[in-house]
């Protein structure tokens, strides 16, 4: 009997690492630096074109060419992204958004592999970038740390000082220097929506609902409506050239509904959810550049770039 327990209990280790491993394909964290990527119009518009209409109309209603060009590298994000980890052919792709904007995979159903694939894009500043999971909800967001104009670092963050709790708020503001004051500040700004982004909310969500536990920024923990919540993760990375980053993971119960039912499941067991969802959070992220393309080149595959038009 001792024997046959040994040996089941090897059995089911074998299995939950094989389910680990299986599950880790499915988690992306890429982030691209825009910077030196000024495409002249016609090539924009060739890459333009590959997207459908309705996501083009999303890209060009923005007025200032960079923010086009952000909008445009972060949709094609998410095609080379599903593409690349689903195998899912570019046009038969069907991404759309919920009615507060979430996007999600309308075809995900299809995904044997994966019980929750969904991903989250954000950009920024000089970065775009996408986080994917295989069966956490997930929330990505970027900040660029920009400097106030004719305020002080303590002015300018009083101007949203109602979306911090007064533990959050205290720290913002006795970080010490103006920088520090805000790092503080776009750190855990960047954590809250994050989470928000995660679980599908909307505008209306109120940041101050969120309050954001930590040991120098690692070992981060949140508390919803002064309750602990042991089902999220999460993740801060320093992009450098004054940005950050942060990934935020958790329960799919927690989605709103308009989410929830885009997802295949928001229920699961405490074994499953442990062992294949929560238990692994510090992925580390790919960065590459958008500029020749080379070092882009490095992290997709040929095909998934020549469907963008980058060479």
């Amino acid at each position: 009997m001792a024997t046959a327990g040994k040996n089941g209990t090897r059995s089911r280790a074998s299995a939950t690492l094989h389910l680990d491993l299986q599950m880790e394909n499915g988690v992306r964290r890429w982030v691209v630096d825009i910077s030196g990527w000024d495409p002249p119009p016609d090539h924009f518009s060739s890459i333009l074109s590959l997207l459908p209409l309705h996501d083009r109309s999303a890209i060009t209603r923005f007025m200032k060419s960079e923010d086009r060009i952000r909008a445009l590298v972060s949709r094609l994000l998410q095609f080379v992204l599903v593409h690349e980890v689903l195998e899912i052919p570019f046009d038969e792709i069907i991404i759309k958004r919920t009615v507060e904007g979430k996007p999600y995979l309308e075809n995900s159903g299809q995904i044997l592999q994966f019980p929750n694939f969904n991903f989250n894009s954000s950009h920024d500043g000089d970065y775009v970038g996408i986080a994917s999971e295989p069966l956490c909800i997930v929330g990505l967001d970027i900040v660029s740390h920009a400097i106030p104009k004719r305020e002080t670092a303590t002015e300018f963050a009083r101007n949203f000082s109602s979306c911090f709790t007064s533990l959050e708020w205290n720290n913002i503001i006795n970080a010490g220097s103006s920088n520090a004051i805000l790092d503080e500040f776009y750190r855990y700004w960047c954590l809250k929506e994050a989470y928000i982004k995660a679980i599908g909310a909307g505008l209306g969500f109120r940041l101050d609902r969120l309050e954001f536990h930590h040991t120098d920024w690692m070992d981060i923990s949140v508390r919803v409506d002064g309750e602990e919540s042991r089902e999220w993760r999460f993740q801060l990375f320093d992009l450098g050239k004054s940005h950050w980053a942060s990934v935020a993971k958790g329960h799919p119960k927690t989605a709103v509904n308009s989410y929830k039912g885009a997802l295949q499941r928001s229920e699961f067991g405490q074994e499953e959810y442990h062992s294949a969802g929560i238990s692994a959070v510090h992925f580390p992220y790919e960065c590459y550049s958008f500029g020749g393309g080379d070092e882009f080149a490095t992290g997709l595959s040929q095909t998934t770039l020549r469907l963008c038009g980058v060479n």
